[in-house]
């Protein structure tokens, strides 16, 4: 999954941008806070089950 979409599916599903530093964007969503990467490129698998496990997202 590119980076980009990974952001897009958070912003749809209520998250919103608390900051960005450098390239990590930094999303909130009822006091829970998640670091996306955004490098222009795939995420890696291990990193982004990682990421949706924790916020008990699917795609």
């Amino acid at each position: 999954m590119k980076d980009k979409d990974l952001l897009k599916l958070f912003l749809k599903n209520g998250w919103k941008e608390k900051r960005i530093h450098g390239s990590h964007h930094i999303l909130e969503k009822d006091g829970q806070t998640e670091v996306i990467p955004i490098h222009g490129k795939d995420v890696p698998k291990g990193l982004l089950n990682d990421i949706l496990k924790r916020t008990n997202l699917k795609f």
